[in-house]
């Protein structure tokens, strides 16, 4: 009877185990799927970037000094992620939701400064997503990315209430090291926007 028992509780482990095996592995899949949807908005992007139609031109448009603050302060925000795992694996609860709590509060004021970059671009520049393929182009790309931003920081937050209330498990130690890599991803994108869009656009 015993010995039953003990079988059925490891047998449930491993099922467990297995169930949350598959969801990483179905978030790998998401993140594939975003790397097409990245890679196809770039290409689109590089094709009608030149095409202003008399508007205003990638040169005219962007202030770097803001851009550089944003790139600065989600760079930072990848670093806080790495601790919050760090924290995880050492098992310091406070930790991690501190480190997590922090990388939310960066990733909040990189979108509030994106934010106020298009809402600038609209109301004093008059460069609506209509005005020309360029700007068509520039808004869906750096758009998206910060959509990916805002639903991170929805799901981190989200996180942070399971953190309070469950601690460390199995499933919220998924949960964290599947949100690093999902923060770390947005990080790597962006980077190229930083290159692709804005240093380029300047040049």
């Amino acid at each position: 009877m015993a010995q039953a028992a003990v079988h059925s509780g490891q047998h449930d482990h491993h099922d467990h185990h297995d169930h949350e095996s598959l969801k990483t592995f179905g978030f790998w899949i998401f993140l594939i799927t975003d790397c097409i949807l990245f890679g196809s908005l770039f290409a689109t992007y590089a094709v009608l970037h030149g095409n202003t139609n008399g508007g205003p031109t990638p040169h005219e448009l962007f202030e770097m000094p803001g851009v550089i603050a944003e790139t600065f302060i989600l760079l930072t925000s990848s670093f806080t992620s790495g601790l919050a795992v760090l924290s995880m694996h050492q098992g310091k609860k406070n930790g991690l939701i501190g480190w997590l709590a922090v990388t939310a509060l960066l990733g909040a004021s990189f979108i509030a400064l994106e934010v106020t970059e298009f809402v600038t671009m609209v109301v004093h520049e008059g460069a609506t997503i209509g005005t020309s393929a360029f700007l068509s182009s520039f808004y869906t790309l750096v758009g998206t990315h910060g959509m990916h931003v805002s639903f991170g920081l929805i799901w981190m937050l989200g996180l942070l209430v399971q953190l309070r209330k469950r601690g460390i498990t199995p499933v919220t130690k998924r949960k964290v090291e599947v949100i690093s890599l999902y923060w770390h991803f947005l990080d790597v994108v962006w980077i190229f926007v930083f290159t692709v869009v804005y240093l380029m656009g300047v040049m």
